[in-house]
């Protein structure tokens, strides 16, 4: 019966994503996500749903006459190509393509056509709001649904695997559910009926236990220093960070013991076979890096390249574990592709954190900013946890990850253009006869507080 509820659903909405492919981009979106496919026991599991959304999506998209831009005109998005196009050389330049090297190439470049096409159709508020919405709530999902079984169980616990795709692996699953908790606070922040404000409110601790329930180290870490960025920029640091010390002494006195005894491996590397694993799997890394530094080992190819850097290791070792990958985003980019891709997936980073402190600091100059300032705060902590939860994973090539810097650049677009209009933002220190003027007839009338500027501005975090 899923599966045909699933089903419909989904072919419903086929002429729809047509008609409007903003529409298509959510239900994408929805199906990366929420893994509504992954929810079903049946034939709808083996159906290439999010295929045949992109398929129609695409179309309508060429079809339409009102649509007209495929992605933003943003350094972004032209380092976003050129950081594909190294993708498919580093794997060229070893000289022994096979054909098993497409499906990942294939599905690397669908990943950032995806968030190129992000860039282009996110062009307004509402649209930015919506894509926002099924971000978080696909996250919230299995925080709620997850966090609350756990609960129940009296923490006894654990989650192994997360629903599927990208979200597969208890550690990508962890962090991706660290990255939708800044957006549905923030989410909850915004919402104007108490009741559902109250509800988002509820799932927020529930979705960071799920985190705990994975066992995952590295994105308790990703986690907590989120959190910080949050409680920074806050109104009331001091009392954000008591508030987030108290919640953290909760949360180790109620975990059980099995966890508590994993996190307390952090500070013991040294006897920890998983951290020596992690420390080795660099030292190879380094090795690669060190013998082809411009066009690396190529990509995807770390694991198929590691005994030839690291002679130690048995074939039975990585027939049995399978495991020998490089445990940090930024040295896999780097061994595999070279240090050119290095250098764009850093520059990527970097552009994205100083164009939400740019626009931080031109919406701290304007008046009914609330919605900036919040939205800032929230892009913030949650590209941080990826960074910090990243040096633990090799996620390199992790969907969210691209999606969410497509947003940033979307979200800057539509945050610049509402701020340059005095008519919706005017200057701090106008006064009362400037107000007036700008809001004369002429200049249109005064805009009416909606769900982000009737709630005032919490500085972006707690």
């Amino acid at each position: 019966m899923r599966d045909i509820v699933v089903s419909l659903f989904i072919l419903g909405m086929m002429p729809v994503s047509f008609r409007k492919p903003f529409v298509g981009l959510l239900l994408f979106s929805l199906l990366a996500y929420l893994r509504l496919q992954d929810l079903t026991w049946g034939f709808a599991q083996d159906v290439r749903w999010s295929f045949y959304v992109a398929i129609v999506t695409f179309a309508g998209f060429f079809a339409s006459p009102v649509e007209r831009n495929f992605m933003a005109a943003d350094i972004r998005c032209y380092l976003l190509c050129v950081l594909t196009a190294i993708v498919w050389v580093s794997v060229l330049l070893t000289g022994d393509f096979h054909s098993t090297d497409m499906p990942g190439l294939i599905e690397y470049t669908k990943i950032i056509g995806i968030a190129l096409f992000t860039t282009g159709l996110v062009n307004t508020r509402p649209r930015l709001r919506m894509m926002v919405w099924v971000i978080a709530f696909s996250f919230a999902f299995f925080g709620f649904k997850s966090g609350l079984v756990g609960v129940l169980k009296g923490g006894a616990y654990q989650i192994h695997n997360g629903p599927g795709g990208m979200l597969d692996d208890n550690n990508d699953f962890a962090l991706a559910l660290g990255m939708g908790v800044p957006l549905l606070w923030m989410v909850a922040h915004s919402e104007r009926r108490q009741v559902i404000r109250r509800m988002l409110y509820a799932v927020v601790p529930l979705q960071m236990a799920t985190i705990a329930f994975t066992h995952s180290r590295g994105g308790a870490l990703a986690l907590g220093t989120g959190l910080m960025v949050l409680v920074y920029r806050s109104r009331n640091r001091l009392a954000g960070f008591v508030a987030i010390g108290l919640l953290g002494l909760v949360g180790l006195a109620v975990a059980p013991s099995d966890y508590t005894e994993r996190l307390s491996t952090i500070k013991d590397y040294e006897q920890d076979d998983s951290a020596q694993a992690r420390l080795a799997a660099w030292r190879t890394a380094f090795e690669m890096i060190k013998d082809k530094p411009l066009q690396g080992v190529g990509f995807a190819r770390f694991q198929r390249n590691y005994k030839k850097y690291d002679p130690a290791v048995q074939d039975r070792e990585l027939e049995e574990h399978g495991s020998h990958v490089s445990h940090n985003s930024y040295l896999q980019i780097w061994a595999e592709c070279g240090t050119p891709a290095l250098f764009v997936y850093l520059s990527l980073i970097a552009l994205s954190l100083m164009d939400l402190w740019k626009i931080r600091s031109l919406a701290q100059q304007r008046f009914h900013s609330s919605w900036v300032l919040n939205y800032c705060t929230m892009f913030e902590a949650s590209l941080v946890i990826f960074l910090a939860g990243s040096m633990f994973l090799n996620r390199a090539h992790f969907d969210l990850f691209y999606h969410l810097i497509a947003v940033i650049v979307a979200f800057g677009r539509i945050a610049r253009a509402e701020l340059a209009d005095f008519r919706l933002y005017p200057a701090r220190g106008m006064g009362r006869g400037e107000l007036q003027a700008v809001h004369a007839p002429g200049f249109g009338p005064r805009p009416r507080p909606n769900g982000f500027e009737r709630r005032p501005a919490l500085g972006g975090g707690l």
